[in-house]
């Protein structure tokens, strides 16, 4: 407890830490009156009616930290940036230069990984933005628009987007977190006034006990999932013994911490992003006009809205993607040569290829049972919704994953900025 309130003061007395902390902060107000200033021409009362029916923009507009519900300059959120940076990872599979770039040229190599990156997001805003006005003039919530006035529209969203990255990076430099899981955060947490005022609203006596059941499972929720972000499991580690004129140096043991989630909380964010795709471009086709486009696209969209297979395939996508954001962002042959290159050696073990195989096999394990927490997290609302009839609360299940472990990942890096000038 004295070591907590050290640490308080440590943090409040600090010139830089107050800093970070004023920076995060308002930083994360220009983004919530970004959320507020509108593009022209909005049917307000259409487009409360738009999201209340359609569960793909509601979720879209939980990520744009509720920009799409004012169809705001911000409406895309940082989806572009993450789609670009999904895709960009997908490209270190195909591509030997790139992974050797991001994961054995250093803080260079990943600073040009994060450019190119941003360089996607640019056409990626663009489409995007472009597809948003016409499904949504075709719903009538926008008004008509010349040439001219929707090439500025497409421009202002984009331009939108782009700064909302931006301040992201601005976050992460200058602040204290990870900024565009920062703004995920903020815009997930945004929605809780209204949220909790529909609940007290619609509140039933009669449901009390599911009521209950529904708060017993998010607090478990909760301790599970800070449990499994902050597991860990040890290899043990020596080090040779060395001589070099009087001093022997070397002999120590220590270890490699392997966590049970590598990946975090990347895996939601990258299977989310993959669900909403395919039902916008659904939602586009079924604005045409030709009869053949409307029925496929209905059938598309009957076939993504049934919820057995929504809670599959988001399932599959969360494990599938927390195998492969692991394999990504942590190679065992590195660390075996690494820790040959240094005179260390995992006891019982030989070094070189071995010595890969077997992390890569603890690795494997580990990985397993954190992508089945991590999918069975994900879907859990939904099995619950499927079981007490309660509306869907899929939503909220994946906003709250996403909200603790960036609070985990917040209090470690405050914790760690502490520790710092402590020492």
């Amino acid at each position: 407890m004295q070591n907590f309130i050290n640490k308080i003061k440590i943090f409040f007395q600090d010139h830089n830490l107050r800093r970070r902390v004023i920076v995060t902060l308002g930083i994360l107000v220009i983004f919530r009156l970004l959320a507020t200033i509108p593009v022209p021409g909005v049917d307000a009362f259409r487009l409360s009616g738009l999201l209340a029916s359609n569960q793909f923009l509601g979720l879209l507009n939980v990520f744009s930290g509720g920009g799409l519900s004012n169809l705001s300059i911000i409406m895309l959120g940082v989806g572009p940036y993450i789609t670009g940076s999904i895709i960009m990872q997908l490209l270190t599979i195909m591509s030997p230069k790139l992974k050797a770039m991001y994961q054995e040229e250093g803080e260079a190599g990943r600073m040009k990984f994060a450019q190119y990156s941003r360089i996607i997001t640019v056409p990626l805003a663009i489409i995007q933005a472009f597809s948003f006005i016409i499904l949504l003039q075709r719903q009538e919530v926008l008004s008509s628009f010349s040439p001219f006035q929707f090439f500025v529209n497409i421009l202002m969203i984009t331009a939108g987007s782009m700064l909302l990255m931006w301040i992201g990076e601005l976050v992460s430099e200058f602040g204290i977190g990870n900024g565009i899981s920062l703004i995920i955060f903020s815009g997930i947490v945004s929605q809780l006034p209204s949220t909790l005022g529909q609940a007290i609203f619609s509140f039933d006596i009669s449901n009390l006990p599911t009521y209950i059941g529904f708060a017993v499972a998010t607090v478990a929720m909760i301790v599970a999932v800070v449990i499994i972000t902050e597991a860990e499991r040890p290899i043990p580690v020596t080090y040779a013994k060395r001589v070099r004129g009087q001093k022997v140096y070397g002999g120590i043991s220590t270890y490699i911490p392997l966590r049970l989630n590598q990946a975090g909380v990347i895996p939601i964010i990258f299977a989310l992003s993959i669900l909403l795709f395919p039902q916008m471009i659904f939602n586009f086709i079924a604005t045409s006009k030709i009869a053949f486009l409307q029925s496929f696209a209905s059938f598309g969209l009957n076939f993504v809205s049934n919820q057995l297979f929504y809670g599959i395939t988001y399932f599959l996508l969360v494990f599938i993607f927390t195998y492969f954001y692991t394999a990504v962002t942590f190679d065992p042959d590195s660390i075996s040569t690494n820790l040959q290159k240094n005179g260390a050696f995992i006891p019982g073990v030989r070094p070189g290829q071995p010595t890969s195989e077997h992390i890569a096999k603890i690795l494997t394990r580990l990985t397993l049972f954190g992508a089945l927490f991590l999918g069975v997290i994900a879907v859990m609302p939904l099995i619950m919704k499927a079981v007490t009839g309660i509306a869907s609360l899929a939503i909220g299940g994946t906003a709250l994953l996403i909200v603790v472990s960036v609070v985990i990942d917040l209090i470690k890096k405050v914790d760690a900025q502490v520790s710092l000038r402590e020492y």
